[in-house]
């Protein structure tokens, strides 16, 4: 019943800046946490930031003081806010929604269509 949608992506220089959008619809209240994962075309998805329920907050180790994650509960949509990007973070940025009910089974939740992310010169 929870649909999410993202925006935002695009191509930037490296040192670059740019924030996507997760907007987020249907029954909120069961979300446990929503979460950005990027892929690039031969690798596995891979988590960047989640955000859970009560407010916190995890990031890859290759991200961590150059991303935050953010969310603006007024609108049910949640932010990543990307600084300082390097090449190696152009990928495919999905948002993801887990519900609680999804806890301890192998349900992988809501995923978005994706957006592109290139980071380039």
């Amino acid at each position: 019943q929870v649909r999410v949608v993202e925006s935002g992506g695009g191509l930037v220089p490296p040192g670059g800046s740019l924030r996507l959008s997760c907007a987020a619809s249907g029954r909120l209240i069961n979300i446990y946490a929503m979460g950005w994962y990027r892929q690039v075309p031969g690798r596995q998805r891979e988590l960047v930031a989640r955000i859970t329920s009560d407010g916190a907050t995890n990031y890859a180790d290759s991200v961590k003081g150059r991303f935050t994650i953010s969310r603006d509960n007024a609108n049910n949509t949640v932010y990543l806010q990307m600084n300082s990007l390097k090449p190696e973070d152009t990928a495919v940025y999905y948002c993801n929604a887990r519900p609680w009910a999804s806890l301890g089974s192998a349900d992988p939740g809501s995923w978005g269509q994706g957006t592109q992310v290139t980071v380039s010169s």
